[in-house]
């Protein structure tokens, strides 16, 4: 190609000067461009540096303990939470095997945690780490760590120290043991109240049979004597003659014949005491033993025996009950449920000048019922929806601790059953009972299986 020439200085020269404001203007574009990307770059390095202070914060604030780890299971990032339980600084623990940091009966179960990773992160694996005052166990949950290729490059462990857990979980085990205990203690203290206001009936019950019992065995005493008397006479082979005055003289022949029905009469009276006290004794038991069928009537009846005797006030007693009525639970809790509802019906009426109790038991295909109606002046609307509360009574003070129906209540639903309580429009009120025939925990049980199967 042949050389440009210039035909004069000043065109070369005014070549040379667009030349050189070309080369400026790029300079100066290409300075605008290297500020611009340092003002990113510092913006973007301020920016990492409050994440990167974000994420200490958040971890030295932790409470439960971080540890990241390679695929070799060495320490790669550690927060505040383990330093302060191991007593090691950060650069004492990264590049180190996790596993050291684990008890000896523990370590195995930690091996295995990058090969359950591959399946799904491990959840609430309880181990113990070794800390600066004696082992820490931990609730421990693996996740895997991946690479931007989805790889996996280590594991990333949380731990939760379980001694503060565990120390509430214990006091909370300690707290419902003794509200259990207390709650016993206040079923069992509120039936003897019940048994104590059935001391003088049961006593007066008890003394009839004694009393025949005690008689009777002072005439078998007087009865022995004349026998050994006789037979004493006939080892000395004393004559005939003198046998016979001696056997008109002594009344044997009476004697003998009242033996059968002095004893008879004794084991009759022996047999009415063995049955109240074995009453007593179902009454004032726990009885934490599985629920059975028991004789529904002989409840019934033996509660009303026990209050009408202990009673100082003429009551008239309507009873319907079927010949044979069986009900399922635990008899003695049930005996404590209709005393109550007794008493109460009793005392309502104390005033009544004609008191009267109604009294009815029968059963349907699922249930037994039994209904309680006195004639008293009946309940003010605004306490039937409270009579079944903790402590609440209408009686004075000093003569009911407002425990017996909401006792009562609670022994009849955790028998599966219904106890309410309503005003009669003639006056009075009137408690129903109702009882399953079948136990509702079982029933569930029987269902539970057959769906299983």
């Amino acid at each position: 190609m042949p050389e440009k020439k210039f035909t004069d200085h000043s065109e070369a020269d005014a070549i040379a000067d667009e030349a050189w404001v070309s080369v400026i203007q790029k300079m100066d574009e290409t300075y605008a461009d290297l500020v611009h990307y340092q003002v990113e770059i510092e913006q973007k390095n301020l920016e990492l540096e409050q994440t990167q202070g974000f994420l200490d914060s958040v971890q030295s604030s932790m409470s439960d303990v971080l540890i990241v780890c390679d695929k070799q299971g060495l320490i790669q990032q550690v927060n505040t939470a383990l330093e302060q339980l191991t007593g090691k600084a950060s650069e004492q623990l990264l590049d180190q095997p996790f596993v050291e940091l684990i008890a000896q009966p523990y370590r195995q179960k930690i091996a295995d945690f990058q090969n359950q990773l591959r399946v799904q992160p491990v959840r609430d694996c309880e181990v113990e780490l070794v800390g600066q005052d004696g082992l820490v166990p931990l609730a421990m949950n693996c996740s895997p760590r991946k690479d931007q290729r989805g790889r996996m490059a280590g594991m990333v462990m949380i731990g939760r120290p379980l001694g503060e857990l565990q120390r509430a979980y214990k006091e909370l085990n300690q707290a419902h043991a003794e509200l259990k205990l207390a709650q016993e203690r206040l079923i069992q203290s509120e039936k003897m109240a019940s048994l104590g206001r059935l001391v003088a009936g049961v006593a007066h019950e008890l003394n009839n049979p004694i009393s025949f019992v005690y008689g009777n065995m002072h005439a078998l005493q007087r009865y022995t004597e004349k026998l050994v008397t006789y037979f004493n006479a006939v080892s000395e082979n004393r004559p005939r003659s003198e046998l016979r005055e001696l056997r008109e003289d002594l009344r044997l022949d009476k004697a003998i014949r009242d033996l059968n029905s002095l004893v008879d009469g004794t084991m009759e009276g022996a047999d009415r005491v063995k049955d109240i006290v074995r009453d007593l004794r179902q009454f004032s038991s726990c009885q934490e033993a599985e629920k059975t069928r028991f004789d529904f009537n002989h409840v019934v009846t033996t509660a009303l025996h026990w209050i009408i005797k202990e009673s100082n006030q003429p009551i008239e007693i309507d009873l319907h009950l079927p010949n044979k009525l069986e009900a399922l639970g635990h008899s003695g809790q049930i005996h404590q449920v209709i005393v109550n509802l007794i008493q109460n019906a009793v005392d309502a009426m104390r005033d009544q000048p004609a008191a009267k109790l109604d009294i009815g038991a029968g059963e349907t295909a699922k249930l037994v019922w039994f209904t309680l109606r006195d004639n008293g002046p009946g309940l003010p609307d605004e306490h039937l929806s409270r009579v079944f509360d903790p402590f609440f009574t209408t009686k004075p003070v000093g003569e009911g601790t407002g425990l017996g129906l909401s006792i009562s209540y609670g022994i009849v639903t955790e028998h599966g059953g219904k106890l309410s309580i309503h005003n009669h429009p003639n006056g009075g009120v009137v408690v129903t009972l109702e009882l399953p025939k079948q136990d509702p925990d079982k029933v569930g049980e029987g269902r539970s299986g057959e769906e299983n199967a």
